[in-house]
């Protein structure tokens, strides 16, 4: 509970302090910028069904930067915690083109993820990876379908190739609700290295604005992972509910 109340409450914080830049910087027309910051703060942190955070709450902040010609930087930061490391924060970095054909709006991008202050054991394993991206979106009436497929040369753990494919879609739903639902499958070269065999997970959530521009999203989060071969035994691929709240700028 100790650590639910300080996660809200940094939450808060920084909520209340990301308006003063936001509102100065939001749109710089000299340089054809649109500025962007969202800090959220979650029950989890889930990457692809997989916690990150070992089923505590994450504090969580994205900003991006977006030219009108499409191309765009960002970076996401959250604090992480695995098993037998001490690695406690993941700092990624993003960049890529954004841009419409075929009646579809495509992004194709790369993603750099890191984790600051992680010191490799002797005989242990790196955890920065690369990825390259290409997302695809169609709106179709009230709802959206999306798409995605994530490649990387070297997985996290040096896992060698890595490939996840997901697909899923947003449906506008009265009363101001968006239903979202997801179902993804990772391919992991070398298994026993990243802890996980190949894997599916899929998700179904809703979320609403409700005050202020804040944003509560709930939602199911599972994948077809059993403790048996989730990294050693662990936990943290089960399926679970998660809440967050987070707001954008």
């Amino acid at each position: 509970m100790n650590r639910i109340a300080s996660a809200a409450g940094l939450a808060v914080a920084a909520a209340l302090l990301v308006p003063v830049a936001a509102s100065a910087q939001m749109r710089i027309e000299a340089l054809d910028l649109s500025l962007t910051a969202t800090p959220a703060v979650s029950s989890d942190y889930l990457f692809r069904g997989i916690s990150q955070t070992r089923n505590r709450p994450a504090i969580q902040a994205t900003v991006e930067a977006l030219h009108d010609s499409g191309v765009y930087i960002g970076a996401f930061a959250s604090n992480v915690a695995f098993a037998g490391t001490n690695a406690r924060q993941e700092l990624d970095l993003l960049a890529g083109y954004r841009f419409e054909a075929l009646g579809i709006a495509w992004d194709i991008g790369a993603i750099y993820y890191s984790y600051p202050g992680y010191n490799r054991p002797s005989g242990g394993y790196n955890i920065d990876y690369f990825e390259g991206a290409l997302k695809a979106s169609k709106v179709i009436d009230t709802v959206t379908v999306v798409g995605g497929a994530y490649v990387s040369p070297d997985f996290f753990g040096q896992s060698g190739t890595g490939v996840y494919l997901e697909g899923g879609a947003d449906v506008a739903l009265p009363l101001g609700f968006t239903a979202s639902a997801r179902f993804g499958y990772q391919w992991i070269e070398h298994e026993p290295r990243f802890g996980t065999p190949d894997y599916a997970t899929w998700s179904a959530s809703i979320s609403r604005d409700v005050a202020a521009g804040v944003t509560l999203a709930v939602g199911y989060y599972g994948t077809d992972i059993s403790q048996s071969h989730c990294s050693g035994g662990q936990k943290v691929c089960d399926d679970r509910v998660m809440v967050t709240l987070s707001r954008r700028f």
